[in-house]
């Protein structure tokens, strides 16, 4: 199953009680692996959903920041992983622009004293977290973005920041595989994610704004194909520098997108159309030919997932 016959998977830095990495942290414990997960419960949204996720799932989380080299330093000289998940990631396409300064440090900064650590303590493997926006403008092929489409035309500081995430990793000397997320989405998700906002929006009776006037779309991918597809990459033996999309492959329509939130909530909605975003791409779509020749079947639809979310709100906010 697997390159590593027990290894100790130390998965991530101020990442492992967030929405992902509490996934998968709870997907590997229940696959026999010794999970150790690091976070810095950052304030970028509220640290008591965090704390709930660490709750929920039972994993263990040790709080440690990864601008601060000594506190990972200690950490990797306790802990000795021989796998690192590298999740940790100050997030947000629009929140990014005009804090430049705070996404270099929380991002860039951050992941080259993760480097420079994992390189200390001979890790064997890393995989690390990479994201759609990093095409940012690159114009769509008719099948989707390709792993080596050009990928310069980034549109806001996050997406800059990944990228050059990318090229850290490139000349690290480090054995490593990068993930490019497209749109996760799922139960204990992120607030700041459309799919959040959009439904406490309308639970408040609140309006919400599509922007480009409705128009975009978007490869949301489901948590659990996610992480299907994380896993695919853990345990195959690859060379190191490979890249993967982990897309759901199709495209959905922001209007049809919101429909299915009003309607898991029996409520009506009153959508505002609104400009373009700057920051915004008009449209993801992943081409995944790559990651499906691991054996990659992404298996929830947008209707399914969706009401997969509700369902943890309702319960999780006490909605009716």
């Amino acid at each position: 199953m697997s390159a590593y016959d027990n290894p100790k998977i130390i998965e991530d830095m101020y990442g492992a009680a967030g929405f992902i990495g509490s996934h998968l942290a709870d997907n590997l414990l229940e696959d026999g692996f010794d999970v150790v997960g690091l976070d810095n419960f950052n304030d970028y949204y509220d640290p008591a959903l965090k704390r709930d996720r660490v709750a929920y799932f039972g994993h263990q989380v040790y709080k440690a920041d990864l601008k601060e080299f000594d506190e990972i330093d200690r950490a990797f000289n306790k802990l000795m992983p021989d796998v690192v998940i590298h999740l940790a990631a100050r997030a947000g396409v629009r929140d990014s622009v005009g804090n430049e300064q705070l996404y270099h440090q929380d991002n860039i900064i951050a992941t080259q004293n993760l480097i420079q650590v994992c390189k200390m303590y001979n890790v064997k493997k890393v995989l690390y977290a990479s994201t759609s926006s990093v095409y940012g403008g690159t114009p769509i092929p008719p099948t989707g973005w390709t792993e080596d489409e050009v990928t310069g035309h980034q549109l806001n500081p996050y997406a800059y920041t990944k990228y050059c995430n990318e090229c850290q990793f490139k000349i690290s000397g480090l054995n490593n595989v990068g993930l490019r997320f497209f749109t996760v989405y799922g139960p204990w998700g992120r607030p700041d994610m459309a799919l959040y906002q959009f439904a406490d929006s309308i639970v408040a009776g609140e309006s919400i704004e599509a922007y480009n006037y409705g128009e975009m779309k978007r490869d949301f991918t489901y948590i659990g194909d996610i992480i299907e597809g994380i896993k695919l990459a853990l345990f195959a033996d690859l060379p190191s520098g490979e890249i993967f999309n982990i897309g759901r492959g199709k495209q959905v329509e922001l209007m049809h997108f919101i429909d299915c939130i009003s309607k898991e909530l029996g409520r009506d909605v009153d959508v505002v159309l609104a400009p373009r975003h700057p920051a915004d791409t008009l449209e993801t779509w992943s081409d995944t030919a790559k990651l499906r020749e691991l054996g990659y079947k992404p298996k929830v639809n947008i209707e399914v997932g969706v009401a997969a979310f509700i369902r943890w709100y309702k319960e999780y906010y006490g909605v009716n």
